[in-house]
């Protein structure tokens, strides 16, 4: 599992290369009021094995949260779930916010 985390730049660069991608934020709703990444579908942590069919995707899936820790935790769940292409954007969003999208606020 040494490819479970993907970083903001490399996450960025694979949404925008046309590839299959899902982006998937698992924060709680009141958190994607704050701030989000276009494009992305909110699935909070607690509803990913209830949504693991939305899940279960040819291309990859990049999870996200705050700062990577729930996402890193919901990457390794859903690869032992067998979604092989799942990893985890280190840093969340916030990192995103400082190094790709500063329009992105900060929390």
């Amino acid at each position: 599992m040494d490819d479970l985390q993907i970083t903001s730049a490399e996450t960025k660069a694979l949404l925008e290369s046309g590839e299959d991608v899902l982006l998937v934020d698992v924060r709680e709703p009141w958190e994607t009021h704050i701030c989000r990444i276009a494009g992305a579908v909110l699935i909070p942590m607690g509803s990913i094995p209830a949504n693991l069919q939305k899940l279960d995707v040819d291309g990859d899936v990049i999870c996200y949260c705050h700062h990577g820790v729930r996402s890193l935790d919901v990457a390794v769940w859903l690869r032992g779930q067998g979604v092989e292409r799942a990893r985890s954007m280190s840093g969340g969003i916030d990192q995103w916010s400082a190094e790709i999208d500063p329009g992105v606020p900060r929390y």
